[in-house]
């Protein structure tokens, strides 16, 4: 895994900027959770094509919505992963200040969770599988049958889809953060 760098590029697609048309300021706000500081840069980013954002809205609500199957501290642990895998300090810096504490994540599991190489003393057998799971996907793009028993012992076959769907989901994430070289927010935590 690479090391983790500051990012500093100059965005490569600009965020949308005020005032909105009548439409995409709906979007925006739809896109938008009821506590963000702001309209986040992705979400303008991605408003750019107001049918795949319109699209991503529904299934980004799910994975992080009351309806999702998977509790808080799971997801937000395979989200942060993916993005310190990716590189993706902005999505990054987004969920940690975001969810961290809501999901009980301190120190141990931030340094876990961004270190070169995984560093998994210390932490939850589950939270360690989690990891594991990310880190295997992201590598391989398929997951040991040893891994998957483990996995399996913990987590519905439901869950387990949803776990694949979420990792998957934020690989694209990331990747439109990174080539994008969407603007940190300002209130976003930093590596």
């Amino acid at each position: 895994m690479e090391a983790l760098t500051e990012h500093t590029a100059s965005p490569r697609i600009t965020p949308l900027a005020p005032p909105y048309p009548e439409a995409l300021g709906a979007l925006l706000q739809k896109m938008t959770p009821p506590d963000a500081p702001d309209i986040l840069a992705l979400f303008r980013v991605l408003a750019l094509n107001p049918a795949l954002a319109e699209r991503s809205t529904a299934w980004g609500g799910y994975l992080l919505g009351r309806k999702a199957s998977l509790p808080l501290r799971d997801r937000e642990i395979v989200i942060l992963r993916v993005c310190a895998r990716c590189g993706a300090e902005y999505e990054w810096g987004v969920h940690w200040t975001a969810f961290a504490q809501a999901a009980g994540l301190g120190d141990r599991e931030r340094e876990a969770i961004v270190a070169h190489e995984a560093r998994r003393d210390g932490l939850a057998a589950r939270d360690r599988l989690l990891i594991e799971m990310v880190d295997a996907l992201h590598d391989k793009s398929d997951i040991d049958d040893a891994l998957w028993a483990a996995l399996a012992a913990e987590w519905t076959p439901p869950q387990l889809i949803e776990l694949l769907m979420l990792v998957g989901w934020y690989h694209a994430i990331c990747y439109v953060c990174n080539v994008a070289r969407v603007p940190l927010e300002t209130w976003g935590e930093r590596w």
